[in-house]
């Protein structure tokens, strides 16, 4: 069973090395883009606040921590947290903007004019976020499923290990001069003939004298007149 925990490196790490560049985009977007007059509130540059480190900078640091597991990580369950963390992290990017407004926060108006704007949003958390989820859910899905080499070679290594192989020989040992089962003695349970099959046919002598004796008493019998 801990054979199949494990699963190969290389499965989560394009993933989990697209999601840790993402994450950086999502953390130090909101920080270098007013240099170009792309973002939101102000076009002041390393302008920390509150709202920035909730709906940018911890779910962005979310993200980049299931990548970094998802790429370093050959243990299946380790690897399925890593995802699943980074799916949070997305899943903030997307609704973190709508929820704001509820504690009377948010990032501010989106700077420029309607198209800018719209590509503000999505480059900042809608279009970001759900980018993040659906690499962290393929990843997810990856290691979800158990390949058959993965089963082959777990059942190679249990074999191989030599707890079973002390086992198998001891058990061979141990059959080694032991009586057979009562099945096999009783002829119950195997392919060998039943007990009156295997018994002896009548000799041909001994049906002459039973007919002989037969016909001797016929003939000595009364007859009736």
């Amino acid at each position: 069973m801990s054979g199949v925990l494990k699963a190969p490196r290389s499965r989560g790490m394009i993933n989990g090395l697209l999601l840790m560049l993402l994450a950086v985009w999502g953390g130090f977007i909101p920080f270098v883009g007013p240099y170009f007059s792309f973002g939101f509130g102000s076009n002041a540059t390393w302008d920390y606040t509150s709202d920035r480190l909730v709906l940018s900078i911890l779910p962005a640091i979310a993200v980049g921590l299931g990548g970094l597991i998802l790429m370093i990580s050959a243990n299946r369950p380790v690897a399925m947290f890593g995802s699943w963390l980074a799916i949070a992290g997305g899943l903030w990017f997307v609704v973190g903007t709508t929820i704001a407004p509820l504690w009377s926060g948010g990032p501010g108006k989106a700077l420029g004019g309607q198209t800018r704007q719209i590509a503000e949003h999505l480059s900042f958390y809608q279009g970001l976020g759900a980018i993040m989820v659906l690499l962290a859910a393929m990843a997810l899905g990856r290691f979800l499923v158990v390949g058959v080499r993965e089963v082959r070679r777990a059942e190679a290594d249990r074999a191989a290990a030599p707890g079973a192989a002390g086992t198998a020989g001891t058990a061979g040992r141990s059959g080694r001069g032991t009586a057979a089962p009562e099945a096999d003695r009783t002829g119950r349970g195997s392919t060998a003939a039943p007990e009156w099959e295997r018994q002896a046919a009548p000799r041909r002598e001994d049906e002459r004298s039973s007919n002989a004796e037969g016909q001797q008493w016929h003939a000595d019998m009364p007859r009736r007149r």
